[in-house]
């Protein structure tokens, strides 16, 4: 009995992190685009425009009309690689709707997300991104995150938004 114990003790002595199966994190929001849904439409409909819409995303590369890879750094210390992704944009006019895909991993961790975005027109030349996404991370790089991966999560959602509508109101003004 004491065996088991001891071995139970080291297997746990060089774990200073909670042992989590998985982070799973949802989030929406809306963001309204200074822009016709035309533009909106031509926007995401190009694949290396959207590409510099996503934070933090570095090296991307488009690998056709709706895939791109790239890379994102993530940890800190010993803890800190580099995540190779896999991204699907799927723009479907016909249901007014952009679905995104991410997947990737590194380190023995994996990432999966999930958003898509109903584009509404505003019927006065704008146009409202109606989205929701969702987020899946296991792996070391899940227990080292916690509750951080949530606030940066959304904030990164958040930002991609962002970046899509003011990029889209600043080419839509070009025009």
């Amino acid at each position: 009995m004491n065996r088991i114990f001891h071995e139970a003790s080291l297997s746990t002595r060089f774990c200073t992190l909670p042992i989590v199966s998985g982070v799973n994190l949802s989030y929406s929001g809306q963001e309204k685009v200074q822009a016709p849904p035309a533009a909106v439409w031509a926007f995401i409909s190009d694949p290396a425009q959207v590409a510099r819409c996503l934070p933090r995303i570095e090296d991307v590369r488009v690998i056709d009309a709706t895939h791109l890879q790239g890379h994102v750094s993530m940890g800190s210390g010993f803890m800190k690689s580099k995540i190779k992704l896999n991204i699907e944009v799927v723009p479907d006019s016909t249901q007014n709707r952009v679905n995104v895909k991410v997947t990737g991993g590194g380190l023995g961790s994996a990432l999966e997300l999930i958003a898509s975005a109903n584009v509404v027109d505003n019927g006065d030349g704008t146009t409202t991104l109606d989205w929701q996404g969702s987020a899946d991370m296991r792996g070391p790089l899940a227990n080292m995150a916690g509750k951080m991966a949530e606030e940066q999560g959304q904030k990164m959602i958040s930002r991609t938004f962002q970046n899509m509508s003011a990029s889209i109101s600043q080419n839509s003004k070009q025009a």
